[in-house]
């Protein structure tokens, strides 16, 4: 079931208008689960913890700068999608503080507990993960495929309105954090399938490279040059007075392991004194390396080829989660609405629930080269991804 309002300022008015929309006594199953996400000033109001007491079941979720569910869209939204089964069980955990990269505890500490509450192991991890500058989404995805054995993970890395997102934050029970990681572990017969779109083929250059020296999201060397040497000989891209590539934040980096799975985008936020790439996620030595661009077209586009795909390739799905970068959002300029637009136009024609939100990172599996549809957990950079539950 998905629900949504637009009313910040009155908690009761909200929970209300969610309510109807539900029709809680009438659909609940045995058990059941709410994903959240809205406008942070849902939080602030007091709508959030109004609506979490009033409904029967716990909820996770996040703020977002835009959201989506069949018959609305909009920045100043919550928006709710209530996920229901008699023999599908579902049960969330709450991480410790994160404070750096490196120690996992925190998060083991609330995967164990929602593996407790199971009672038996998950099916799926739906991720809601804090925006903290100091903790990368690589090592939170790979510490919890560490912890978790090798569940797949989807989810969203919270942001907000604000240029510094100063307000972003996990929604957990009612209660919001800035520093903790939200999850929901899904438990029995679930197959769910994962989808990836980012840049075309037509927006990558041909030119291919080997990363020679990285350090985490830092791109030192390819092919044994400093990438910027690499982008002004190879690419040619155009150096400016400073000796700093012109527009280099306008680039994305498409990076492939070498491992059989989907190419995996990284934004380039900089570039050091030292010709160095500051990348919106890490960049382990050996990958083999692309440059490609995208522009508000190129969103629309990849938006359209893979949703289309989608409904295709899943006639009947009980419900599709999908996550945005908000940098996709960005290139869209004035016309924000557009690919949350382009999304319902294929989808609600369907009949199929969906929550479409835009995300700091991107959380989203990609398929393994191995035959029985093996997954490996991956973070993401201007990519909108997608969950088919089935």
């Amino acid at each position: 079931m998905t629900a949504c309002t637009g009313e910040i300022d009155d908690a009761a008015s909200a929970v209300s208008e969610i309510l109807g929309q539900l029709d809680i006594e009438g659909n609940l199953l045995k058990n059941s689960a709410g994903i959240l996400t809205c406008y942070a000033e849902f939080i602030e109001s007091g709508v959030v913890a109004e609506l979490c007491r009033a409904l029967p079941f716990e909820i996770v979720g996040s703020t977002t700068i835009a959201s989506a569910v069949p018959g609305a869209r909009g920045n100043m939204l919550l928006t709710l999608v209530v996920l229901t089964s008699d023999d599908v069980s579902f049960s969330v955990g709450l991480s410790g503080p994160l404070s750096s990269s490196g120690d996992e505890s925190p998060l083991k500490e609330g995967y164990d507990a929602a593996v407790a509450k199971a009672g038996r192991p998950p099916s799926l991890m739906l991720s809601f993960a804090p925006l903290i500058m100091d903790v990368s989404c690589d090592f939170l995805v790979e510490a919890l495929t560490r912890i978790s054995g090798g569940v797949p993970n989807f989810g969203m890395v919270s942001v907000d309105h604000n240029r510094d997102y100063g307000e972003s934050q996990v929604v957990f029970c009612g209660q919001a954090y800035a520093d903790r990681y939200a999850l929901l572990l899904v438990a029995g017969d679930i197959s769910p399938n994962f989808y990836t779109s980012s840049i075309s083929v037509e927006r990558v250059f041909r030119e291919k490279c080997q990363v020679t020296a990285s350090k985490g999201n830092l791109i030192q060397m390819v092919d044994g040059m400093p990438v910027s040497d690499y982008l002004r000989k190879t690419i040619g891209l155009e150096v400016g007075d400073d000796g700093m590539i012109v527009g280099i934040n306008t680039f994305s980096f498409i990076m492939d392991y070498n491992d059989g799975t989907k190419a995996v985008v990284r934004s380039v936020f900089a570039q050091t004194p030292e010709g160095y790439a500051v990348c919106g996620g890490d960049i382990p030595e050996g990958v083999t390396m692309s440059v490609g661009s995208i522009d508000a077209d190129g969103v629309l586009s990849s938006a359209e080829e893979l949703i289309s795909s989608v409904v295709e390739r899943e006639p009947n799905p009980s419900c599709l989660l999908m996550f945005s970068c908000v940098g996709r959002y960005f290139y869209l300029g004035y016309d924000d609405m557009a690919e949350m637009e382009k999304v319902g136009r294929f989808v609600e024609g369907t009949g199929i629930p969906y929550m479409l939100a835009y995300t700091g990172g991107e959380i989203c599996p990609v398929y393994t080269k191995e035959a029985d549809g093996a997954v490996a957990n991956r973070s993401h950079n201007v990519t909108l991804v997608i969950c088919a539950l089935n």
